[in-house]
């Protein structure tokens, strides 16, 4: 049962390493930086500073990709901060969305992240790769990261259970949803003969408040953003039927990491009423007060979930008052 805290990557990475420390201090179990390179600093270097300045909390990321980065690359990079945090790194990998689309760039397929898997795992072993017309090794290898898969709909529910050390799931902390991917991943962990106690990660967000609608309204491009991205028959298991474009040009860069947020909720409200966004706050995140969060923990625990981590909105600030709130006031009552 841990309780980590998301950390955009925003700012100096020394002054990241300080927000984590305090993560730290406070009883969070880990720490996750996503990995974005026109929106964020370098995921790896903002790893590297914190895994000095921290001794204990788990450092991982959620996450980095295989499409704008190097297999071997991510080998080396993810081998050079577990040896700065021994036993505490684990690689988060996914298809790549706030990387790619900046640059016009296409997500990586199953195909692509599965072979991209196999490489990583085989080089941080210390074995060779065969690339086409030489076959090549990773010098001081580091056998013992494990390797998460970010995932949110079935197919790649089902490769995260068949082939990941572990699982990030994009659901949130519904029961419905969370049953059904929890159950996908175990499927997928079945037809490949492995067991199928997959860890899985559950990530949500996260406000402490006494005014719970008002916090969700804020919510509505994460929402708007869920549906536009595949994800409304998650959304429609609470009741929340929404149609959005593909592509919402008003809003830079995209919904969930808008730069202007209050023009990104104003937009998004064409799509997502004050009703959607109370659903939606209630059924997939942890709105509301500290009693609350902590008893919609427990109960995510309960379902199966071996850790959660907890994220604030907004992309371009280190979630400073969601530390303290959670640290002072949730993780106690734990």
């Amino acid at each position: 049962m841990k309780v980590g805290i998301r950390i955009p990557a925003c700012d100096r990475p020394d002054r990241l390493a300080s927000v984590a420390a305090r993560a730290e201090e406070l009883g969070f179990d880990q720490v996750w930086f996503p990995d974005s390179q026109l929106l964020w600093r370098d995921v790896f270097s903002v790893l590297s500073v914190t895994a000095l300045r921290t001794e204990r909390i788990g450092l991982g990321t959620a996450v980095t990709n295989v499409a704008t980065r190097h297999p071997s690359v991510v080998a080396s990079a993810a081998r050079t901060v577990a040896e700065l945090a021994p036993g505490r790194f684990t690689l988060g990998l996914g298809v790549g969305n706030s990387s790619v689309v900046p640059i016009g760039r296409r997500a990586s397929t199953r195909a692509e992240l599965t072979e991209a898997l196999a490489q990583i795992r085989a080089l941080l072993a210390g074995d060779e790769w065969d690339y086409g017309t030489v076959r090549s090794r990773l010098r001081d290898p580091a056998p013992s990261i494990p390797v998460h898969l970010a995932a949110s709909g079935p197919r790649n529910l089902r490769l995260a259970g068949a082939v990941a050390d572990g699982v990030v799931l994009l659901s949130g902390v519904s029961p419905e949803t969370l049953a059904s991917a929890t159950e996908q991943v175990r499927q997928g962990a079945r037809e490949a003969g492995r067991q199928s106690d997959v860890p899985l990660t559950v990530s949500a967000f996260c406000e402490v408040t006494d005014d719970v609608a008002a916090a969700a309204r804020k919510l509505k491009p994460i929402c708007a953003s869920i549906a536009q991205n595949g994800g409304a028959p998650f959304l429609a298991l609470a009741g929340i039927d929404l149609s959005v474009p593909e592509r919402v040009d008003e809003v830079y860069p995209d919904l969930v990491h808008a730069e202007d947020w209050d023009q990104a909720v104003k937009v998004a409200g064409r799509w997502v009423s004050d009703a959607d966004a109370l659903a939606f706050a209630e059924a997939f995140c942890l709105i509301g007060t500290a009693d609350r969060i902590a008893a919609r923990l427990q109960e995510t625990f309960d379902a199966g979930a071996s850790s959660v981590f907890l994220q604030h909105v907004g992309s371009y600030d280190p979630p400073l008052d969601l530390i303290e709130a959670i640290g002072g006031d949730v993780l106690p009552r734990l």
